[in-house]
């Protein structure tokens, strides 16, 4: 069953993208427990206040990326757009504008109480860099550079503020899971242009994987997901993380079975197009355990 012929029900759910949200939530729980494992204690306000503005970030994210695509043609295939969906792109684009005035607020609220701008001012970066993704007049999705946002993004900077808030001093202590997250976060983009790789051509967005071809990037996939995992070796190696991070390492099957499905499937869009969620998935669990490691 292709998107098109989806109930009503599900291509909302599609569009929604539920669990997209997990790349919000991991880098501040990462950030958070390194905090938590120098001082043994956490700002329970600050903390749920920071992960509440970065959910309705990440919804700001999602409308307007179905809001920019739109302007390019680029979803006109796409039955779980919400534009498409909706049929009015005015509403969506002033939804999304309004999910991150509410994020912004969250962060004005968590700099009027640490007297400090240093959190506020990491994420607005991060919401520039993530409207250069789609919004015009920058695109740089288009020019294939997606990838490198999310990981600057969803990595040093995330992870930073999120350390941060709950530290209010700089460490170079949290920059390699930094680095594992951004990783893990652009491993989700770059899995999600296997099943649209026809649609970027026509749209004149040189994704990765329609630079490189289905095939070639599934050949480089097992390559991305073995230096993740061999990282948090080298990490370890070098006292840079405590050995209870090898607990990450159970979530080593599920970048198995991402790499086979789409190996399998690659040219095969109505197969492979679930190869993000696994992406996702693997995201998710290797974040979760990659910060109860450190809090070991």
């Amino acid at each position: 069953m292709t998107t098109q012929t989806l109930p009503t029900r599900k291509l909302w759910f599609a569009a929604l993208k539920p669990p997209m949200y997990s790349v919000a939530v991991i880098p501040i729980w990462v950030g958070s427990a390194i905090a938590w494992s120098e001082q043994q204690h956490l700002n329970a306000p600050i903390f749920w206040t920071f992960l509440s503005a970065a959910i309705l970030i990440i919804a700001w994210l999602n409308l307007t990326n179905d809001v920019f695509d739109a302007d390019t043609g680029i979803d006109v295939n796409k039955a779980h757009s919400l534009v498409n969906l909706t049929g009015n792109q005015s509403l969506i684009f002033w939804l999304a504008n309004g999910f991150l005035g509410l994020g912004c607020l969250g962060l004005v609220a968590i700099a009027w109480w640490q007297q400090d701008v240093t959190v506020l001012a990491l994420i607005l970066l991060s919401c520039f860099l993530g409207y250069t993704y789609q919004g015009p007049p920058f695109r740089l999705g288009y020019q294939g550079l997606g990838e490198l946002i999310c990981f600057v993004t969803f990595g040093p900077l995330a992870v930073s503020a999120a350390y941060y808030s709950q530290t209010q001093a700089w460490s170079i202590r949290p920059l390699p899971a930094a680095i594992i997250i951004g990783l893990t976060t652009s491993l989700i983009l770059f899995c999600s242009h296997f099943h649209q790789v026809a649609d970027d051509l026509s749209a004149g967005k040189r994704s990765p994987i329609a630079r490189l071809g289905t095939a070639r990037g599934a050949r480089l996939l097992p390559w991305i997901c073995g230096g993740i995992f061999g990282l948090i070796l080298i990490f370890m190696g070098f006292n840079l993380f405590s050995n209870g991070v090898v607990l990450s390492w159970v979530s080593l099957p599920l970048a198995i079975h991402l790499c086979r499905h789409v190996w399998r499937y690659h040219d095969q869009p109505d197969q492979v197009k679930d190869c993000k969620f696994i992406a996702v998935g693997l995201h998710f669990v290797s974040g979760l355990l990659l910060g109860i490691g450190l809090l070991a």
